[in-house]
């Protein structure tokens, strides 16, 4: 990332921090004492570092890494949270049933399920894109609905438990689930999401399809004349990749935190990681810190509230704060970025 880019994320930070601490004192709380709990709830202990941060992290760096390479081809993928639920539901249904395999082979299957199942819930908007040019802002918004609705069905349904007391599945078979770092919630996803992050990286500095994206993203009409690049298919295999990583984070959320199928399984992560993807500006070893730090916002809210007697939902504005610095610098032109002007236009 260039130095105006940390600068304008680190300034979008502190900002957003001051605004808490200035909100908290106004409310009549000390914020002293909640920016503490904020800090000891993410980076106080080793514990809570690996168990509660970067547990959170993992979804917000997978997810956000789909996001920057919809955003990078001019695709803006907006439905990441229906995705990750889509992954979800193809994850525990799929755990569920081949728990006979050899663990690794179960855990692959699994992520393969939970990634062809986010790229075809986002196949319906890539289509309605070049069929009738609605525009995936839009749709894929949409779809978020949708996929919420269906998690609810299935979990009264289909995948409820066994009892048939709680609207959730049975937990997957064992040989599904991630191994632990020891004494810790850390799963291997992490590594997962690393491995992402690098594959990314190279895919988009050292590869004709990561030139293509960023030809594409920077000017359709003058990559397709002077590049002879096909933008529609570009933007089409991008926003369906994009939407397999979304659910491969649903997988991954499933096979190593939850072990089952529920409501509100995620916190918004799909939302969240659209402000991880801009404040990274796309950059795939940005989007691991900016995960890992809005990961720590995550878990340093509920040792806020435990400690502090702060609401937990209150570090959402640091989250709104970050996001409307970013957008506005671009769109101020100070900063640049073509996917996150367009964003705001959109009103995203």
């Amino acid at each position: 990332m260039p130095r105006t880019g940390w600068a304008v994320a680190a300034v979008a930070v502190a900002l957003g921090l001051a605004v808490l601490a200035g909100g908290l004192e106004l409310a009549g709380y000390d914020a002293g004492a909640a920016l503490g709990a904020l800090w000891s709830g993410a980076f106080g202990s080793w514990y809570a570092f690996t168990s509660a941060t970067l547990v959170r992290a993992v979804p917000l760096i997978v997810i956000g890494l789909g996001i920057a390479l919809a955003f990078r081809a001019g695709a803006f993928n907006i439905g990441a949270e229906g995705q990750f639920y889509a992954g979800a539901i193809a994850a525990t249904w799929i755990g569920l049933h081949v728990g006979g395999l050899p663990g690794p082979l179960v855990v692959a299957v699994v992520w393969w399920g939970a990634l062809l199942a986010g790229a075809l819930w986002v196949a319906a908007p890539v289509w309605l894109r070049h069929r009738y040019g609605v525009l995936e802002v839009i749709s894929t918004l949409l779809l978020n609905f949708v996929a919420e609705a269906l998690v609810s069905l299935v979990v009264q349904g289909p995948l409820r438990e066994s009892q048939g007391i709680y609207p959730q599945s049975d937990p997957i078979a064992a040989s599904a689930r991630l191994p632990l770092l020891p004494g810790t919630r850390l799963h291997a996803g992490l590594v997962l999401a690393l491995a992402c992050a690098a594959a990314l990286w190279y895919l988009f500095s050292r590869t004709l399809w990561g030139f293509e994206l960023r030809a594409v993203g920077a000017g359709p009409r003058a990559a397709e004349i002077s590049g002879r690049i096909d933008s529609r298919r570009v933007g089409a295999t991008a926003l369906l990749a994009s939407g397999a990583i979304a659910g491969l984070a649903g997988g991954v959320e499933v096979t190593g935190v939850s072990y089952a199928l529920f409501q509100n399984l995620s916190p918004g992560y799909g939302f969240t990681a659209i402000a991880v993807a801009l404040l990274a500006r796309l950059d795939p070893g940005g989007v691991v810190l900016a995960g890992v730090l809005f990961g720590a916002l995550e878990a340093g809210a509920g040792a806020m509230q435990r400690d502090a007697g702060v609401p937990a939902v209150a570090v959402s504005v640091v989250e709104a704060v970050v996001m409307l610095v970013i957008v506005g610098a671009a769109a101020a032109g100070r900063w640049g970025g073509k996917a996150a002007g367009q964003v705001a236009a959109s009103g995203a």
